[in-house]
């Protein structure tokens, strides 16, 4: 089993003082199969700390429209998991930036849970999130994630109980996904998030000691972003980014208005 500081971990120990973490979402071949990895070694160079790619499946039970929508692109366009890996492998000649796969079980058991983490390892890959593995049935993934040094990252949400929270924590390496509001993925009103999350971070502070701490789930600005994450120690944004590019692609100078829009959640600087 690898022991070496994963580059997940060393992104939390080189973050200074109250600077947030931002890690970005987007699905593996949306908005075309070409596009993936330039959008990756993009956002880096506009901000990025983690990547979370997403495998694409049919029946993504915890994603909203948005997300299920490049899903269904990227499925048409013929995104295949040995394409994700090649993409990966395509970041890892430019760039050392941490990449998450974030996805659904089934496609995992269908790949071969040993042949599929193998292949991750190789190929770069960092860490694993699978909303529909939580920790009571990860034993399938767990194990063989841990041999080939696969950080498992695992969600609480406001209606964890504080006995949940305590169990993600200890079961989590990397860091846990804090899912600011109940239901599907999807971007929402800020005032909306930011009421849930002043309650529900609270407790995730009293219980989640061992990891750092990343909310996710209706961020769609910079002023978002502020305001959600300041008691933790960064944030998530999928759906809002996957909006940007469907709203720019394939217009001239989509990429540029799309990193820009990165660059803004970041520094705020637009």
């Amino acid at each position: 089993m690898t022991t070496k500081t994963s580059r997940i971990q060393s992104v939390f120990e080189k973050r200074n003082g109250d600077d947030k973490i931002m890690s970005l979402f987007i699905t593996a071949g949306y908005p075309d199969l070409e596009s993936t990895v330039d959008l990756i070694l993009g956002f880096e160079e506009n901000g990025a700390d983690l990547i979370e790619l997403g495998m694409p499946f049919s029946d993504p039970l915890a994603d909203g429209p948005t997300i299920q929508y490049a899903s269904n692109v990227s499925i048409e366009k013929g995104i295949t998991m040995k394409k994700i890996f090649g993409m990966v492998r395509q970041v890892r000649e430019k760039s050392e930036i941490p990449i998450i796969l974030m996805g659904y079980i089934n496609p995992i058991l269908r790949y071969g849970v040993e042949a599929f983490c193998s292949d991750a390892e190789e190929s770069g890959v960092d860490g694993l999130i699978i909303p529909d593995a939580p920790i009571e049935e990860s034993g399938i993934i767990e194990s063989a994630a841990r041999e080939h040094g696969l950080d498992m990252i695992y969600l609480v949400a406001p209606n964890s109980t504080d006995e949940r929270m305590k169990a993600v924590d200890e079961k989590s390496s990397g860091f846990v996904y804090c899912v600011s509001v109940t239901g599907v993925t999807g971007a929402r009103q800020g005032d909306e998030v930011a009421r849930s999350v002043e309650r529900f971070i609270g407790r995730v502070n009293t219980n989640v000691t061992s990891n750092p701490k990343l909310v996710g789930f209706g961020i769609k600005n910079y002023e978002d972003a502020k305001l959600i994450s300041e008691r933790v120690d960064g944030y998530i944004v999928g759906s809002a980014l996957i909006e940007a590019i469907r709203k720019e692609y394939p217009n001239k100078g989509w990429k540029e208005s799309v990193l820009q829009f990165v660059n803004h959640l970041k520094f705020g600087n637009i």
